[in-house]
């Protein structure tokens, strides 16, 4: 139905909005939003990596310039956490990779124990091996 505002104005109301059109902006919108929300975790994850040694870094740099003296104990406080963090990531990376280490190692002592024993049986004949000699 249409309804007069006014003598020169109608306003028509249609109950049917483009499905389609409406399908694409919501697409479009949570595309946006997933975009928006990934780049901002990740902004938000890079930058407190290492907000602590920065600080501590800038501060004993600061110090340095003005002439003051500084405290070694920060120092030694901050790079004992730094061989912990290192630690703790040295650990890890050694529980992933130490099957892979210990084969290699195992082959390794193998091959040693095989060319022992190979020169152990070949030393008392005529027979020349390069790596008995």
């Amino acid at each position: 139905m249409k309804k007069a505002l006014d003598s020169n104005t109608i306003l028509v109301y249609s109950g049917t909005i483009n499905m389609k059109k409406e399908s694409y902006i919501m697409k479009k919108l949570i595309l946006i939003l997933a975009v928006l929300w990934l780049g901002l975790s990740a902004f938000a994850n890079s930058v407190k990596a290492n907000d602590s040694t920065q600080a501590t870094v800038a501060h004993i740099i600061t110090q340095k310039i003005q002439g003051n003296n500084v405290d070694t104990s920060v120092l030694e406080a901050e790079m004992q956490k730094l061989a912990y963090q290192f630690s703790l990531e040295m650990v890890d990376i050694l529980e992933k990779h130490l099957p892979m280490i210990l084969e290699g190692l195992a082959s390794e002592i193998r091959g040693n124990a095989d060319s022992a024993y190979k020169c152990s049986l070949l030393k008392d004949t005529k027979i020349a091996d390069k790596e008995c000699s």
